[in-house]
């Protein structure tokens, strides 16, 4: 079976097809500027590159510029479109309505409709690659694969914010999380390594990058996680402010004669590490500057762990224990410094980082003492090849 996965952005479409009998990806590609001058689709199969820079006025002539890369006699994988088994995609916010993937249908699609005013940014752009493919692939089954159904399980201690409960019932408050797919797929990897069933562990999962989260995962579900009804709440991140006195936005509001609008972007793009250091958003740029004596660098590396910290020792807490940390995405994958900031204080929890075999990037490897009472990996995390697995166990269904 070959399951092609879709992620489509508003001006953007990232694209996998994945032979799900080896889970490899034969072929891989991004389009750009999607509706703007100078569209570009750049598609690797194997060794082969290929690139077109064509007008693109919709998402649908992308996916159809997609189709024939896939298809074309020099640098394609496979001879016709009919060899595509199903399509998958991503979809960043799906609610409360689900907490699993499902297959495609007119009501699902209305769903995610009125879930637009929970990610503006991201839901309107999968509505428009779903239509796109069910345009070109009339009699191909799609699933849809939400960021959000992961974190589903959450008990309502978890996901309820204390403001009034009206605010739940009329204006869908509370807590959704993301990235869903990238913990769910590091938690399923990490039991593997270990040899048990995900269902029998308490994990700690530490999605690092620019944009960045954690889940405990209990007993194979997720009970908690650090984003809230947005990315902008939990960890510090590339130019995200975390966790902060909410009184802070009328606070600053007020002083700096701020707007609605301008104070979002203030804690959206101007804040977190970038905010802290003055240097980047980039955690390598901070690393670097921190070397050579940039104080402000070295506290937004400091902020940075030390919250990253607190959460993973307020998930232990919340699950009475912990039998695996798991550290992925571009940082926690990269970083070898960073985990070990993070680490430094674990020991009284068990937790015990062996840094001769910390020493090393995008590995899926364990890198905990012999005598840790828990595991630590680093996991290199797969959010396509989830996708293509929940689209397959459902198309088989």
């Amino acid at each position: 079976m070959k399951i092609l996965v879709i992620n489509c952005g508003s001006s953007s479409l990232k694209y996998q097809l994945i032979d799900m009998e080896t889970e490899k990806a034969l072929a891989k590609g991004l389009v750009e500027r999607i509706g703007i001058e100078g569209s570009i689709l750049t598609h690797k199969a194997g060794e082969k590159k290929f690139v077109v820079e064509t007008p693109m006025k919709d998402h649908q002539v992308a996916v159809e510029l997609v189709l024939k890369a896939l298809v074309n006699e020099d640098h394609g994988v496979i001879n016709d479109v009919s060899e595509i088994s199903a399509v998958g995609h991503r979809i960043v916010h799906g609610g409360d309505k689900y907490a699993k993937s499902v297959l495609v249908t007119d009501e699902v699609v209305e769903n995610i409709e009125e879930c637009i005013k929970l990610a503006p940014l991201h839901n309107p752009a999968h509505i428009i690659g779903i239509n796109a493919c069910r345009t070109l692939m009339p009699n191909t089954p799609m699933v849809v694969v939400f960021d959000t159904a992961f974190h589903q399980t959450m008990p309502e201690k978890a996901y309820m914010y204390a403001l009034p409960y009206e605010m739940y019932t009329k204006h869908s408050v509370r807590r959704y999380g993301a990235h869903g797919t990238s913990h769910k797929f590091v938690s399923l990897t990490a039991a593997e390594m270990m040899g048990k069933d995900m269902k029998e562990l308490k994990i700690v999962t530490c999605h690092l990058g620019n944009g960045a989260s954690c889940s405990a995962v209990a007993n194979g579900e997720c009970v908690d996680t650090s984003m809230g009804l947005t990315p902008l709440e939990g960890l510090v991140m590339g130019t995200r402010c975390g966790d902060m006195d909410p009184a802070i936005v009328t606070y600053l509001m007020k002083a700096e004669g701020l707007s609605i609008e301008e104070m979002d972007t203030l804690m959206n793009k101007k804040s977190g590490v970038l905010g802290v250091s003055g240097v980047s958003s980039d955690f390598r740029d901070i690393e670097d500057a921190a070397k050579k004596g940039n104080h402000r660098a070295q506290l937004a590396l400091d902020v940075f762990h030390y919250r990253v910290k607190k959460y993973i020792g307020s998930y232990i807490a919340a699950m009475g224990g912990i039998d695996c940390l798991v550290f992925t995405a571009g940082l926690g994958e990269n970083s070898i410094s960073s985990r070990e900031e993070i680490c430094k204080g674990l020991e009284c929890f068990g937790i015990e980082l062996d840094a001769e075999k910390n020493n090393v990037r995008g590995k899926a490897v364990e890198v905990s003492t012999e005598g840790s009472k828990v595991k630590i990996f680093v996991i290199p995390t797969n959010e396509e090849l989830m996708i293509a697995r929940d689209t397959m166990e459902i198309v088989a269904k």
